[in-house]
């Protein structure tokens, strides 16, 4: 499953799930553009890449800016040749009952999660177009596909990128370009440690595989997905939930 020659972009990759999608991606052979808002963390994960042998670069990039989205991923082309493959990642909660929910919540939420997409798979479909080679690949959520009690816009954004996922893919396939989303259930970072151990532990017990996943189990669906083994796989939602969602 060899990525070797290929150039990644992936967002919200200085913690948690983008994180590990960038590592997973360098020990497959590519090398990796990483993007996010903490410059510092940021630096730490490409000296880390370079450690071990791989290429990276780092980009600060706040993705609900649209400058700052075609200014970071033309800089990225610009060092790098190309893009070859996009992991849209970059996503946040501002968890509360649709009721009590403040707009200024559902806007942050549906910018960072969903537009920010829109806007990098915009930035990077020239690159794509002119190679005739490339896999899109957007982080959504179970929660997009069953909906969460308390995550009106967190549910609806991920939901969003599942038929954002779709649209692409239509209008991308005849260019030998994929889009396809992962739907991770419940996964071990920052993000959901806040839900504390006693809901963690009620979670698994609704998981068949009986345990909440790792940001390595969502990482090698998002290598595989942009690998050439998957080249006949388009529009495709790929569950990495233990079992939590069926069907």
């Amino acid at each position: 499953m060899s990525l070797s020659g290929r150039v990644a972009f992936v967002t919200g990759a200085s913690q948690g799930i983008g994180r590990a999608c960038a590592m997973k991606l360098t020990t497959e052979g590519a090398t990796v553009a990483v993007a996010a808002r903490n410059q510092d963390k940021l630096n730490e994960l490409v000296n880390e890449i370079i450690a071990t042998g791989g290429k990276a670069a780092a980009f600060t990039l706040d993705v609900t800016d649209e400058e700052q989205v075609k200014s970071a991923i033309k800089s990225a082309i610009a060092q790098f040749g190309k893009i070859d493959v996009l992991v849209n990642n970059a996503g946040i909660t501002r968890d509360q009952l649709v009721l009590r929910m403040k707009r200024a919540d559902w806007d942050s939420v549906l910018q960072t999660n969903l537009t920010s997409a829109y806007l990098c798979t915009q930035q990077v479909t020239s690159s794509m177009l002119k190679q005739r080679w490339g896999r899109i690949i957007n982080i959504t959520s179970v929660f997009g596909q069953m909906g969460q009690a308390g995550q009106a816009n967190y549910s609806a954004s991920k939901a969003g990128l599942i038929g954002l996922t779709m649209a692409i893919a239509r209008e991308l396939g005849s260019r030998n370009i994929t889009c396809n989303a992962v739907a991770p259930g419940f996964i071990e970072t920052a993000m959901t440690e806040a839900l504390g151990e006693e809901f963690k532990q009620s979670a698994a017990k609704q998981i068949p595989l009986g345990r909440v996943g790792s940001p390595a189990d969502v990482a090698a669906a998002v290598a595989f997905l942009a690998s050439d083994e998957a080249s006949y796989i388009t529009g495709h939602v790929l569950n990495v939930n233990g079992g939590l969602l069926m069907g």
